[in-house]
């Protein structure tokens, strides 16, 4: 909590809505966080490829973890709150009350997931269209984002169809919770719902997928009052939401941000003066923030538009206002790792173990690579197995939901070794991803020269090291870990007016904390393991044309 000597400091609260959690943090002006609270939220799956929740549970959560984080604290310091979280979409009917997103009818399951495929075949049609805003996605709509989610609902469920009053993304929600105030936030329509940084929403091309009825009303079901992220929202915080909040009524509540972005605006603006990094003394053009958590997103700024194929955007003004902002993603990463480790037959082994010796699962996996590795570099344990990591179809950039993972390189062996080697060679599979992103990204214009790392993932510096070695570019990670909480509450502190702009909060609230460098000894390794990686896609097309003939 914060000590006496901190008594004049101004306080933000950032509230940050993850897939299976909600986190809290009290962040002062200098970007340390001082407090910090989490709490599980609930996930149901009822059917493959559908991801529900609840937005009842996620807003109880959110008034939770704040309570925790300001408990003590006097209320007359906390200036501003800053919301961020998933690309779900959240659904209210005309009495702003929970509506079913599923054939069960269970109305407290009113949220489809970010990570809810069921909507494959409407974005196939949608892509059909090649209407002009998909060239603002790379020229692919993906099945992750609103409008085929929304094609989806009114196809399946015409009943919660008219019933709607309100189609919120999830970071807009939570802001129309703490104010009343049903305004968008710029971040969520354009990346999310097509709404183009210059010209709005386009009628036609609602009309075209089928969703004219959005048209009809003025688009006041989606939104058609957009706020820039960090401008402050209503009147502030409204007396219920205070009450809920354990919050002082009428504090400033930001335009919020996709929790990516929102570690972006937490990152990628820090001082890096003195670390001898290619950044030093260039423009944030030159910095690529990574968000590696359950999914991760590559967010690369500039200050002209970049068409990127099979990259989302470029979208102007959505994390950092003035540049434009393309993203690249993938679809799982954490999910995925965690998916090999706990599905391989030696999981109770290390389960055990791990516990035995009170570390982590990765960290113990992490320390028995390096007994095993004996005079060769832990990477090069994988010469004779390589890992295609696309289990939940490919985000970025070959925009193919349908691709699957593949594995080459398996043996009889079912020991704790060879559980090691594959979750290795799962974390190279993601970072070779990274790379072909990048190449893609730099190959339409971008210069980046240098990685900042956020979120889950960051903390393990095995997958640390293997981005630097595998893109050859130095990694920048934060000090606060918890980075998205920061970009959360830099946008807190706009809205308070306590900042002349977001770039001034960003470059006072972000700061550097660690710096790992690439091994270039190992180049020439990690570049037959990425031509080897390109072939695995090649022969996935080969044997899947080869079925479908």
């Amino acid at each position: 909590m914060p000590s006496e000597k901190q008594a004049a400091v101004n306080f933000y609260v950032g509230v940050d809505v993850g897939s299976g959690s909600v986190r809290a943090a009290l962040v002062d002006g200098f970007g340390t966080v001082l407090a910090h609270a989490e709490k599980p939220i609930q996930v149901w799956e009822p059917r493959p490829d559908h991801y529900e929740q609840s937005s009842a549970d996620i807003w109880a959560a959110c008034c939770s973890v704040t309570k925790e984080v300001v408990r003590g604290v006097d209320a007359r310091q906390i200036r501003g709150l800053g919301f961020d979280a998933t690309c779900s979409l959240v659904v209210v009917d005309k009495q702003s009350q929970p509506l079913a997103v599923n054939s069960e009818g269970q109305s407290h399951r009113n949220v489809i997931m970010w990570m809810d495929h069921r909507a494959v075949s409407q974005v196939q049609r949608i892509n059909a269209t090649q209407h002009r805003v998909l060239n603002y996605v790379g020229g692919a709509m993906s099945v992750e984002m609103q409008p085929p989610k929304l094609l989806w609902i009114k196809e399946n469920l015409p009943e919660s169809w008219e019933k709607v009053g309100y189609f919120f993304d999830l970071p807009d929600f939570l802001s129309w919770k703490a104010t009343g105030v049903t305004a968008r936030s710029l971040c969520t329509v354009v990346c999310k719902w097509m709404y183009t940084s210059d010209g709005g929403w386009d009628d036609s091309f609602w009309k075209m997928i089928g969703l004219e009825d959005l048209v009809k009303d003025k688009y006041e079901k989606i939104g058609n009052h957009v706020l820039s992220p960090g401008e402050a929202v209503g009147k502030g915080l409204t007396p219920e939401a205070a009450r809920d909040l354990g919050l002082p009524e009428g504090i400033a509540v930001a335009a919020s941000l996709i929790d990516a972005h929102a570690g972006g605006l937490g990152v990628i603006g820090a001082d890096v003066k003195g670390h001898n990094l290619p950044c030093e003394n260039q423009p944030l053009t030159s910095r690529l923030a990574m968000i590696c958590g359950t999914s991760s997103c590559h967010m690369g700024v500039s200050e002209t538009p970049i068409f990127v194929p099979g990259v989302w955007g470029p979208y102007f003004s959505a994390m950092v206002p003035g540049l434009w902002l393309n993203e690249g993603g993938q679809s799982a990463t954490g999910k995925k790792i965690d998916h090999v480790v706990r599905g391989h037959v030696a999981f109770p082994e290390l389960e055990a173990k791990a516990a035995a010796s009170a570390h982590s699962i990765y960290t113990y996996l992490n320390s028995h690579l390096d007994l095993i590795k004996k005079s060769l570099p832990v990477g090069f344990l994988t010469v004779d197995l390589h890992v295609w990591p696309d289990f939940h179809g490919n985000r970025s950039p070959l925009t193919d939901l349908t691709l699957k993972g593949m594995v080459v390189g398996l043996t009889l062996s079912r020991g704790l070794d060879e559980l090691a080697l594959i979750y290795l060679a799962t974390i190279q599979a993601i970072a070779l991803g990274t790379r072909h992103i990048l190449e893609v990204m730099q190959a339409a214009g971008h210069d980046i020269t240098t990685l900042f790392l956020c979120g889950g993932l960051s903390k393990n510096p095995l997958f640390v090291q293997m981005h630097a070695d595998i893109t050859g570019k130095p990694v920048v990670l934060s000090k606060e870990v918890e980075s998205v909480l920061v970009g959360a509450a830099i946008l807190g502190a706009c809205a308070s007016g306590d900042f002349a702009s977001v770039q001034e909060a960003m470059a006072k609230m972000g700061k550097i904390g660690r710096v790992v460098q690439p091994n270039h000894e190992h180049k020439r390794f990690y570049d037959k393991k990425y031509e080897v990686f390109l072939k695995l896609v090649e022969h996935q097309r080969e044997y899947r044309s080869i079925m479908n003939s």
